[in-house]
């Protein structure tokens, strides 16, 4: 099944506030409630759009694959990119735990394989 997972792009994006996060950018509290929660079913396209292009993300990213158990074997399907991980979101944590001498070392292999 496949459904709206807006904590995966928060965490790694930084937000750790997404109630208020959606609200400073416009978004009526009712619908922020909602995407903070992860209770969203359905959005249309340019609620769809607007959250891509204020999170830096594609429509795949905010989305996620959990299969059910009684679904036939998708190891080899498209949507099979969609079942998610969690080790994304500790990559923050990660980054918060490197001593500060080592950060500019990290931003410039990063830096190297963004221009890859």
């Amino acid at each position: 099944m496949l459904s709206y997972n807006f904590t995966l792009i928060f965490e790694a994006r930084g937000i750790n506030r997404p109630f208020s996060y959606l609200v400073n950018l416009g978004y009526s509290a009712n619908f922020a409630t909602r995407v903070a929660n992860n209770r969203v079913e359905r959005l249309n396209l340019s609620q769809l759009e607007k959250l891509c292009v204020q999170l830096h993300c594609t429509p795949n990213d905010l989305m996620a694959l959990n299969p059910d158990s009684k679904e036939p074997d998708i190891d080899n399907h498209p949507l099979v990119p969609l079942h998610r991980t969690q080790s994304t979101t500790h990559l923050n944590h990660m980054l918060n735990a490197i001593p500060l001498d080592r950060l500019s070392e990290i931003e410039e292999m990063v830096q190297k394989e963004l221009e890859k």
